[in-house]
This record gives C-alpha cells, sequence and structure tokens, in this order.
C-alpha cells in the first residue's frame, strides 16, 4: 500500500482515506500481512529516481512489464507499489540469508 500523501484537494483526501480504511480493516480481518511504501519509495523502485514524474513511471511500468499499449494510471500506479513490494521482499529475502 502505498503511504499517505500531502493532497491539494481536501474531499480527494478524504475519498482516499476512506478507501485506505476500508483496505486496512479487511487485510486485519483476515490477518493479511500490510506493508506501506512512501510514494519516493515506490518511484525510486520503478524508475531509479524518487521524484520521477508520474509520466515516467508510467513509461517504465510499461517497459518493465513489456506491456503495449496505454495503461489507466490507477493501475500503473498499483503495479508499481506491486513492483516496489516485490524488490523489497526480494531484499529482505537476501537480508535473511545473509
Amino acid at each position: 500500500m502505498e503511504g499517505l500523501f500531502h493532497a491539494k484537494n481536501v474531499s480527494s483526501a478524504f475519498k482516499l482515506a476512506h478507501a485506505r480504511g476500508v483496505v486496512l480493516l479487511a487485510a486485519a480481518r483476515r490477518d493479511v500481512p500490510v506493508f506501506e511504501y512512501s510514494p519516493r519509495e515506490v518511484k525510486s523502485a520503478v524508475t531509479g529516481y524518487g521524484a520521477a514524474e508520474k509520466g515516467q513511471v508510467e513509461s517504465m511500468i510499461r517497459a518493465i512489464l513489456c506491456i503495449e499499449g496505454k495503461v489507466s494510471s490507477h493501475a500503473c500506479d498499483a503495479l508499481a507499489v506491486a513492483l516496489c513490494h516485490h524488490h523489497g521482499a526480494r531484499l529482505r529475502a537476501i537480508q535473511g540469508a545473509v
């Protein structure tokens, strides 16, 4: 899950907070672990640059996953978080093996 960010639109921030709450509650009820990454961590994992623009992240998602054509920005966000988690899991496994 991507961590909170500073939103300029209060209405959007409330909607996001509600959605996060539902996801966190559902995960807790099923004993599913939740991992949280800052937007900078996600961008860095995908592009190598923590301050990358949204278009750069979308381009890298398409390149890394060999996706042709347009992908919605929401789908790219979700895929970027998933890739960030995958990289982190690999790193945690390597560190645990040492």
